[in-house]
């Protein structure tokens, strides 16, 4: 099938490349030509692990191209929008000013019978706004507008795109339906199940999920905050309810709070839906607002390891992204803890192995080093945001003699404190009890 992506950002370029690859013939477009001329170059835009290689194994096969105009729209069966929805300023609602014009731009280049698919996460109802748009602009055209929402985890999206949970498609036209069935048919031998359901039940759903999992994890946050406070060890808490069936082991890792591009900006949107049409989800303000808190409350982890200040001393971070195997800083933790150590006076070394060209934008007079070792040199705290795998098995020793005191304070859980404390290093995690008696020992 021809198949236009508009948007050629994380969602427009994986699920164009990924369409490509299941043989179909995709051109992604931007309106941006530096972009389009980098990515016909073989440079990409994002860091994703295995992207640059299917893009371009793609491209080699003539089966994907890159354009800054739409004439490739009036080709194509389906016309995917996954433009940017970001949080609009002020009242936290999704900025829909991307989709509005990508829909006229659309109606303007259609021909004959065409599908035109929301891939970008969108509010109820947006579907019915993209459908009057076209209309107005286009009254002779002959079109149907579908909800298709993405699913991809960043830095495992290509994965998730080729071997999905679920594929959920909202209808209101039958022609419409096949045309999506038939997209999606290379799934076929990995049986991904198909939902149809009607458009704005699709729309819902996405936020729904991502309202749901962003709920797990400030639900383990607050859990590994009571354990510090009982002796109780969070990990083994996350382990004996997440061998529930009912509630599942995932998204049950206590740290230093979600970031990305997806949870902070959709929590936000669905909650002032919610508010719009008087059916408040007090549970989700609760999850933004605990969240919010629980970057901040890293920060003080780290002044208590230091002795309660952290005025003229370096802090060594690892990890900007706010997750591992993305260049993503977009609401970072990272970004509030960074703050708010330099708030208290504090000099901040940085090392990340993909973030650090993204954490220029986030993110002001940082010393950025090319490797952890480095970034250790001379710190008074080592501190550890992301857990990317190069920080996994760190030489302590060596760590211990580059660092002027021998403290690490490890947001993610990702050493064991008889390990660390082998080494003679204070020691502070997350939800584990041996974390404020270490540092009593002290």
């Amino acid at each position: 099938m021809q198949i236009a992506m508009v948007g050629s950002g994380y969602v427009g370029l994986v699920s164009g490349a990924c369409f490509a690859d299941f043989g179909h013939k995709v051109c992604c477009i931007d309106n941006d030509p530096a972009k389009i001329e980098a990515l016909k170059s073989g440079k990409m835009p994002i860091y994703e692990p295995g992207l640059a290689e299917l893009v371009m194994t793609n491209v080699r096969q003539n089966r994907l191209t890159f354009a800054d105009n739409l004439s490739a729209v009036r080709e194509a069966q389906a016309v995917f929008i996954a433009v940017g929805t970001p949080s609009r300023r002020g009242d936290g609602h999704a900025d829909l000013t991307y989709v509005y014009q990508a829909a006229r731009d659309i109606a303007a280049a259609i021909e004959g019978f065409t599908v035109i698919v929301t891939k970008s996460t969108v509010p109820v109802g947006t579907g019915d706004d993209v459908e009057r748009i076209i209309r107005e602009v286009r009254p002779d055209a002959d079109f149907a507008v579908v909800s298709n929402p993405e699913f991809l985890r960043e830095g495992a999206a290509i994965a998730d795109f080729k071997r999905p949970d679920r594929i959920v498609i909202g209808v209101e036209d039958k022609r419409a339906e096949a045309v999506m069935r038939e997209i999606y048919r290379p799934l076929y031998l990995n049986q991904a199940p198909i939902l149809v359901t009607n458009r704005r039940t699709s729309e819902l759903t996405k936020y729904a999920a991502n309202a749901f999992l962003a709920t797990k994890i400030t639900f383990i946050n607050e859990i590994a905050s009571l354990c510090e406070e009982v002796g109780a060890n969070v990990q083994d808490v996350a382990r004996g309810i997440g061998l529930d069936n009912r509630i599942g082991s995932k998204f049950l890792h206590a740290g230093p709070g979600y970031g990305g591009s997806c949870f902070p900006k959709d929590t936000q949107a669905l909650i002032k839906t919610a508010q719009d049409y008087g059916a408040p989800i007090r549970i989700v303000e609760t999850v933004a607002a605990v969240n919010d808190q629980r970057k901040r409350a890293m920060a003080r982890k780290v002044l208590a390891a230091c002795g309660g200040s952290v005025r003229n001393k370096t802090i060594a971070v690892l990890g900007l992204t706010f997750k591992p195997n993305t260049d993503d800083m977009r609401d970072s933790p990272a970004i509030s803890i960074i703050t708010a150590l330099q708030d208290a006076g504090a000099k901040v070394n940085a090392f990340d192995p993909e973030g650090m060209e993204q954490a220029r934008h986030y993110l002001e007079n940082l010393n950025y080093f090319g490797d952890p070792y480095s970034c250790c040199k001379d710190a008074s705290a080592l501190v550890i945001v992301t857990e990317w795998d190069a920080f996994r098995a760190l030489d302590l020793g060596r760590v211990k003699e580059l660092l002027s005191e021998p403290i690490l304070v490890d947001l993610r859980n990702i050493y064991t404190p008889d390990e660390v404390r082998r080494q003679g290093f204070k020691y502070l995690s997350i939800g584990r009890p041996e974390g404020p008696s270490s540092l009593a020992a002290e």
